[in-house]
């Protein structure tokens, strides 16, 4: 054990529960996870579940990746162990929302099984709700909002998932708790599904 971590004295006990947070906002907290390759509609279906959310008068935070990496994550790259660090810093920063009793809606392509495996624990399981944005290497290319395919194809821009940096879709035998095929399913619609799923976790007697 480190130094430092030998003088730490965390004072959890001292804090509000969580279950008077809960109470005080009339909503459960939860963290939604979207994974999934650039393009594949990830921002879009987060900002739109926000925004149904708050609709609802249900309070959110949203974390999406490009926000966290030029803020909180700006100092990482995108080897993998700066990959790694990105989805625990943003696993630990959803956790503290949600024991706030926020829902709490997380945008990051978090490429691999382990990084996602990761994400869980660290919120844990009862708090997670794992959302594959699926969409095919090609419509994602066709779309190339933000330019990001093109240039890794001409070779500036490196270590690009989906293109030098490989993408891992879920395992058979540990599917995510959501599927979302945006190659064939406009917004709105992926955006109703995520919210018919989500919304009884958060207001559970709604």
């Amino acid at each position: 054990m480190s130094e430092t971590a030998t003088h730490l004295y965390p004072t959890f006990r001292r804090m509000v529960p969580r279950k008077q947070k809960e109470a005080l906002l009339e909503q459960t907290g939860l963290v939604i996870w979207l994974f999934g390759l650039s393009g594949a509609g990830k921002t879009t279906i987060a900002a739109g579940l926000e925004a149904e959310l708050y609709r609802r008068e249900i309070l959110t935070q949203l974390l999406d990746g490009d926000n966290v990496r030029s803020g909180l994550n700006r100092d990482l790259g995108f080897s993998e162990l700066d990959r790694q660090e990105n989805i625990r810093r943003v696993a630990e920063t959803a956790k503290l929302h949600a024991n706030a009793g926020i829902a709490t809606i997380v945008s990051c392509i978090t490429p691999t099984r382990n990084l996602r495996s990761q994400a869980r624990t660290i919120i844990g399981a009862d708090d997670y709700l794992e959302v594959f944005v699926a969409c095919d290497l090609a419509t994602c290319e066709k779309r190339d909002v933000k330019n990001l395919y093109a240039q890794a194809k001409s070779g500036c821009l490196t270590q690009f998932t989906g293109k030098d940096s490989r993408f891992e879709p879920p395992a058979p035998d540990c599917p995510p708790d959501l599927t979302l095929s945006t190659a064939d399913t406009s917004p709105d619609d992926s955006i109703r599904q995520l919210l018919e799923t989500a919304l009884p976790r958060i207001r559970p007697s709604a």
